[in-house]
C-alpha cells in the first residue's frame, strides 16, 4: 500500500488519509515529533548516565587504591563533594525488601507470647502486633511496621526467637542505584539539580 496514501490506525488498519480528519493527522504528527525528541533525549540520558557512574568508579578506585584496597561489589550509599563544598554527588543503594514464609513463623510464635503474657499483659501489645502484621487491600504488610518490632526491649526467649525469624525472613528482592547531584545554595544549604536518569 502506498503510505502516503494511507494510515495505520491503533488497530493495525490502513486507512485512506483523506478519510482521516485534518487534526487527527495533526494529532498523530504532534505526537510522532514529540517522541522523537524524547527517545532522543532518553538515549542521550542513557549515555550521561553511563559516562557519570564510570567517573565515579575510576574516581572510588583510584581512592581506594592509594589504601591497598578495592571495592568489591556495589557500590552505594557514598557521597563526594567538590574542594569547595559547591558541587555534591550522592550514590544511594535503594533495596526492595519482601519477606519469605518465616514471617508466619515469627507472627506464630509473637502470638504464643502474647497468650503466655495475656494475664498481665496490656492488651496495646496485641494491637501493636496485629497492626504490625496487618494485610493490606493489595495483599502487602507495611515493612516498616514489622521490622519495627525488633526495637521492642522484650527480653523473652520466645519473642527474641521472633525477631530472629523476622531477621531471616527478609529477601532483597531487587535493587536500584541512585545518582543524585546538588549544588549549595546562599544558605550553606543543598538543592538537588533534579535529573531523572534513575528509572534509565
Amino acid at each position: 500500500m502506498d503510505e502516503q496514501k494511507y494510515m495505520e490506525d491503533a488497530q493495525g488498519r490502513q486507512v485512506p488519509s483523506e478519510l482521516v480528519k485534518e487534526i487527527d493527522k495533526l494529532r498523530d504528527q504532534t505526537v510522532i515529533e514529540v517522541m522523537k525528541k524524547t527517545l532522543a533525549m532518553r538515549d542521550t540520558l542513557v549515555e550521561f548516565k553511563k559516562g557519570v557512574w564510570d567517573d565515579i568508579q575510576t574516581f572510588l578506585n583510584i581512592s581506594a587504591s592509594q589504601h591497598n584496597v578495592s571495592f568489591g561489589g556495589k557500590k552505594g550509599n557514598i557521597t563526594i563533594t567538590s574542594y569547595d563544598g559547591r558541587y555534591k554527588l550522592v550514590v544511594a543503594v535503594n533495596d526492595t525488601l519482601q519477606f519469605n514464609e518465616k514471617l508466619q513463623v515469627a507472627k506464630s510464635l509473637i502470638d504464643n507470647c502474647i497468650k503466655r503474657w495475656s494475664d498481665g499483659s496490656r492488651p496495646e501489645i496485641k494491637t501493636l502486633v496485629d497492626d504490625a502484621f496487618y494485610v493490606d487491600k493489595t495483599g502487602n504488610i507495611n515493612k516498616d511496621r514489622v521490622l519495627g518490632l525488633r526495637r521492642l526491649k522484650i527480653e523473652d526467649s520466645e519473642w527474641l526467637e521472633a525477631m530472629q525469624a523476622i531477621s531471616d525472613s527478609i529477601q532483597v528482592v531487587s535493587s536500584k542505584t541512585y545518582i543524585r547531584f546538588y549544588q549549595r545554595n546562599e544558605n550553606g544549604g543543598y538543592n538537588q539539580i533534579p535529573l531523572d536518569v534513575a528509572a534509565l
